[in-house]
């Protein structure tokens, strides 16, 4: 069988997430619930998403933000084969391609 992420407990956590109000709420959820490197690690994946959708080569990326290329791989393949999630946040965010801006 095919491990998921979608489980009730995931879901409640989600739903606990929808909770936090402010910026300080999350750092202080966070820093009770992760290490920092857990999220430091999510920040950086997050990072490097921008730089590719932003069409920054890897050794720009890896340059910038410390990240593997298995690392920089990995992000790349969710954000050509993934659920488009790194594209919704983007848009909403603001975050265009560079041919576009």
């Amino acid at each position: 069988m095919e491990k998921t992420i979608r489980t009730e407990s995931v879901d409640e956590f989600f739903d606990a997430l929808m909770q936090l109000k402010c910026k300080e709420e999350f750092y202080n959820f966070f820093e009770d619930v992760c290490t920092t490197n857990e999220v430091v690690s999510i920040a950086q994946r997050l990072e490097v998403a921008k730089m590719l959708f932003e069409e920054k080569t890897y050794i720009e990326i890896a340059k910038k933000t410390g990240a593997s290329t298995a690392t920089i791989s990995r992000v790349n393949r969710s954000l050509n084969y993934g659920n488009g999630s790194y594209e919704v946040l983007f848009e909403r965010l603001g975050i265009k391609k560079d041919k576009e801006n």
